[in-house]
């Protein structure tokens, strides 16, 4: 589907310029905060990649073009007082030139944050696969599914469904919470490999919960 923006609409400051907020469109981590001028933000509309204007450099610039870290964007849109846009991507390596999946703080191993809720940890282990595809450290286990590919992750996760159905069969709580949690993890991964949001499959769930 091709991006449509009318550029006309953007209010760019006196120098001619848009802050461009990056969003992963499937974790929903945000990524970076770039600059766009006019002629930035209609060569993203034209080639489906991010373009921006490079404040330090004063030039044009591609995101990936020497690293190979494109952005295909999925979604763009401004603000209310258009005065900023909301990039949406799908990023093919790290964001930030320090190569980490993002530029501002990413989640760590130990999920302590200031997220709280019944879910939240889906959330951030959602956003922690999806550093470990960018990043792709050596050494974790998430890296080694990644790049074994899909079909390792779905040998994983069909032996994570096998290993649920043996740990209720042998009616074993302790066991089961630990073989779900196993099963839960590799889809995610596996949603994220797809690039499918989690959102979706929640929203999925609500449309058959509103129809029953």
């Amino acid at each position: 589907m091709a991006l449509t923006l009318d550029v006309s609409q953007v209010r760019f400051d006196e120098r001619g310029l848009v802050p461009a907020i990056v969003q992963d469109a499937v974790s929903k981590e945000v990524l970076t905060l770039a600059y766009m001028n006019e002629e930035a933000l209609r060569k993203t509309l034209e080639t489906g990649e991010t373009w921006f204007w490079s404040r330090s450099r004063q030039r044009l610039w591609h995101k990936g073009e020497t690293s190979g870290n494109t952005q295909r964007v999925l979604s763009l849109t401004f603000d209310c007082d258009r005065d900023a846009l909301l990039v949406r991507v799908i990023p093919a390596g790290p964001a930030c030139h320090q190569g980490t999946a993002s530029c501002f703080e990413q989640p760590d191993s130990s999920f302590a944050g200031e997220e709280h809720g019944r879910f939240a940890i889906l959330n951030r282990l959602e956003a922690l696969i999806a550093s470990r595809e960018a990043e792709r450290p050596e050494g974790s286990y998430t890296t080694y599914l990644f790049e074994k590919g899909l079909d390792k992750i779905l040998k994983k996760v069909g032996e994570e469904a096998a290993e649920v159905i043996i740990a209720a069969k042998n009616r074993s709580p302790e066991e089961l919470r630990y073989e779900t949690a196993d099963l839960l993890f590799h889809l995610l991964v596996l949603l994220r490999e797809a690039k499918l949001p989690l959102d979706e499959v929640l929203e999925e769930l609500s449309r058959r919960h509103r129809k029953g």
